[in-house]
């Protein structure tokens, strides 16, 4: 397990780009993130979750801007859920989101391309 950096109150799995290679399971973990970020439906939802005004946004909200299916939006939710982009709850019929900030955070941090000083 790599050693964890903290940026800015952040736990990041590695030092930035910039400034170290990043070890190979560090890679592995970072790599299933983007990837899930990768998909253009996936990264409306990631947007959309994101900015939702009240920090959250029920799936109910999130369907009807596709035109997509119910279970394929799932599918694409469930990918976000597992890279750990998103976090989730059921209230009542419905499954309310909400961004995962402080992984969001980590993912930028790595990706900071700062030279170092």
């Amino acid at each position: 397990m790599p050693k964890q950096l903290t940026v800015l109150d952040v736990e990041v799995c590695c030092a930035p780009l910039a400034t170290a290679a990043v070890p190979a399971d560090a890679a592995a973990d970072l790599a299933a993130a983007f990837k899930a970020m990768g998909d253009p439906v996936r990264l409306q939802l990631l947007s959309m979750i994101t900015s939702a005004a009240a920090g959250e946004i029920c799936v109910c909200d999130l369907t009807p801007a596709f035109e997509l299916t119910g279970p394929t939006i799932s599918h694409h939710l469930k990918v976000l859920r597992e890279a750990g982009l998103v976090e989730s709850d059921r209230r009542g019929t419905w499954v309310w989101y909400r961004a995962n900030r402080s992984r969001l955070a980590a993912l930028s941090a790595v990706l900071d391309v700062t030279p170092a000083d």
